[in-house]
């Protein structure tokens, strides 16, 4: 079992007390204090037309821009990823390697949001618009040895200051796979380039009929909810529903979903369009490299065949046995990491703190072995 900090010394990368910050940071923390941003001026309750695809031939709905409770949502993640660790064939959820790993943490690093300056912010709607479209096509870098998730929002970033109408919803809805590539300013087909595309094109859709084209109006109808936005996007983006079925089970984990609301409360620090009164009810954004960064520390073993498919980097199918406790195991590990954090701390612990921690300290590791899986979904 190895500590964050070894885990971090083998690549070659030092320890910090923190991660890398900027001005910004020491701004955001501690109570009370200016952010250092200009926040997003609270606004009335606006009312614009929402329809359903169940009410879209009936017309319009005038609706406030709040939502019904939609709770379910995350407690359906960690129901499903719990009964999925507790039925696993492939991968252990190792509860002595949690309490050793918790018993190294003095506290937990606050990572800034942005620290590597690669996204688009002004503090304003159209910050929302990049999110949305950024975290619409986050996924599925690996086939491209060259491409990771930097270029994806980098490159997002310059195309939105060059041309400030370039994600408007009526242009998502024509992109082309080229086209694409040339927004991003990539020189080769993109990974599943297809998909991204067709993606795209149904941000573009839905916000134009239900949100007056803005991602900012489908925000403010969540109610300063994380958990609601997470099932609105769920609800109105097919290309957001991530679940599959194990063992005759449907499975929740809604990484994308989720990572909008998270992105949100980073970019925003919690403020304005970022301001979620239960960010706390996120969990982390099961991924590729989460799970490595887990098994590192040792809370995560693997089956010997697994383990052999991933140090060999073999594929392993969307929606096999082996792929989904990957991801369900990983939710629910650090759900038991928070929770004895917590305990250990005497403070609430975010998911969203842990998340942004191990994927970070995973990101600089580039002798990290992770699997691969050709998804939408990350």
């Amino acid at each position: 079992m190895e500590t964050l900090s070894s885990v971090y010394l083998k690549c070659g990368v030092s320890w910090p007390k923190s991660f890398p910050t900027n001005a910004k940071q020491s701004q955001k923390s501690g109570s009370g204090s200016d952010s250092g941003r200009q926040h997003a001026q609270e606004k009335p309750p606006l009312y614009f037309a929402i329809k359903t695809r169940e009410t879209s031939k009936q017309g319009s709905l005038q609706t406030p821009h709040s939502a019904p409770q939609l709770h379910s949502a995350m407690e359906d993640v960690r129901a499903t990823s719990a009964w999925v660790a507790s039925r696993s064939s492939h991968v252990l959820v190792d509860s002595a390697g949690i309490e050793k790993v918790v018993s190294t943490i003095e506290s937990i690093p606050k990572v800034e949001w942005d620290f590597e300056g690669i996204h688009y912010f002004d503090n304003g709607p159209l910050t929302v618009q990049y999110l949305f479209v950024l975290d619409a096509l986050n996924f599925c870098f690996w086939p491209d040895k060259d491409l990771n998730y930097d270029d994806l929002a980098s490159g997002l970033k310059a195309a939105l200051q060059n041309d400030k109408s370039a994600f408007d919803a009526d242009r998502l809805q024509k992109y082309t796979g080229p086209q694409l590539r040339e927004l991003l300013r990539w020189p080769r087909p993109l990974p599943l380039e297809d998909e991204r595309v067709r993606l795209l094109h149904e941000v573009g859709i839905e916000l134009e009929r239900n949100f007056e084209g803005k991602a900012s109006n489908l925000v403010q109808c969540c109610g300063k909810s994380a958990v609601n936005l997470v099932a609105l996007v769920a609800r109105h983006f097919p290309g957001f529903r991530d679940h599959t079925v194990y063992k005759g089970r449907q499975v929740f984990l809604y990484k994308r979903a989720q990572i909008f609301a998270a992105d949100l409360w980073g970019a925003f620090g919690g403020q304005g369009y970022g301001e979620f009164q239960d960010i706390g009810s996120l969990t982390i954004m099961a991924d590729y490299i989460v799970p490595a960064v887990l098994r590192q520390l040792g809370v995560l073993k693997y089956s010997s065949a697994l383990a052999s498919t991933i140090e060999s980097s073999g594929e392993i199918g969307p929606g096999t046995e082996e792929e989904v406790e990957l991801r369900a195991c990983s939710v629910h590990a650090v759900e038991k990491m928070r929770e004895l954090i917590s305990k250990k701390s005497g403070r609430q612990v975010l998911s969203v703190e842990l998340d942004l921690w191990l994927w970070a300290a995973g990101v600089q590791c580039t002798s990290l072995q992770h699997h691969r899986t050709l998804s939408i979904y990350y």
